[in-house]
């Protein structure tokens, strides 16, 4: 049985792809599940000797554990394609796994480039996220967004990074933004959650001033500015996006249009 699986979700990814399967030659089997790519991310992952599952999108969370099942390995890694392993991070992973530990599952901390610069405050560093898990311990729960890694066992930290190139141009971030907002929308209306004037107008600034002044955003430059400044529009619009739902709901439309 192979030790070590890696597990990536895609959809058009031929940017990032190639990046994120070298860092992750140390497994010893890649599960890619692909979601209707139309570029060559298939193309280049299955060169790089990824096993490819298609699906159907239904999230991230549901996609995420659609990996899992098709992993053969006891433990598992999971990336996001536009992330990579550190090469420290990859042989700390490597030594960690043949090791014998009565630890389950690992934090990790994740540095982004936003905009070709790397972001050490905002609230964005160090971003602990569980990624390094046994199997037979834990999977990702049924999140469409902020999926996370629901564990039952000891956990521990690493202490190299996932570098994260999430954001190139400003273009990517808004197409980004427009898919979080909406899918954070989405869910928030099926958790019963409301958007009342408060939320949508005392939210946004309060958010800003958390990222840029408490999480020291300000000394992250103009970028941590903008990141700020987005975050804060982040709020606004996606508690106007749950308003629009509560409405429609209320008036008998079809909230999942």
């Amino acid at each position: 049985m192979p030790n070590l699986s890696a597990v990536v979700i895609t959809r058009n990814e031929e940017a990032n792809i190639r990046r994120c399967l070298l860092s992750l030659q140390i497994a010893d089997e890649i599960i890619v599940i692909d979601s209707g790519s139309t570029d060559r991310t298939v193309e280049i992952a299955e060169s790089l000797g990824a096993k490819i599952y298609l699906i159907e999108w239904a999230g991230y969370g549901p996609s995420k554990k659609e990996g899992v099942s098709k992993a053969s390995g006891n433990w598992i890694i999971s990336l996001d394609a536009d992330e990579e392993l550190s090469p420290e991070l990859a042989e700390e992973i490597s030594a960690t796994v043949l090791s014998e530990t009565d630890i389950s599952g690992y934090y990790i901390k994740r540095k982004t480039n936003f905009l070709g610069r790397w972001i050490y405050h905002c609230g964005w560093y160090p971003d602990y996220i569980l990624r390094l898990f046994k199997k037979e311990d834990g999977d990702f729960n049924d999140a469409v967004v902020h999926e996370k890694v629901i564990l039952n066992g000891k956990i521990g930290y690493l202490k190299g990074e996932i570098l994260h190139y999430s954001y190139n141009t400003i273009e990517q971030y808004f197409e980004k933004f427009a898919t979080y907002t909406t899918l954070g929308a989405q869910q928030a209306y099926k958790s019963g959650k409301k958007a009342s004037w408060y939320h949508i107008v005392f939210k946004p600034p309060v958010s800003f001033i958390k990222h840029y002044f408490i999480k020291l955003g300000f000394l992250d430059g103009l970028e941590g500015f903008l990141i700020s400044a987005f975050s804060a529009m982040a709020v606004m619009v996606k508690y106007s996006k749950l308003r629009n739902l509560i409405k429609q709901g209320k008036s008998g439309d079809d909230t999942n249009a």
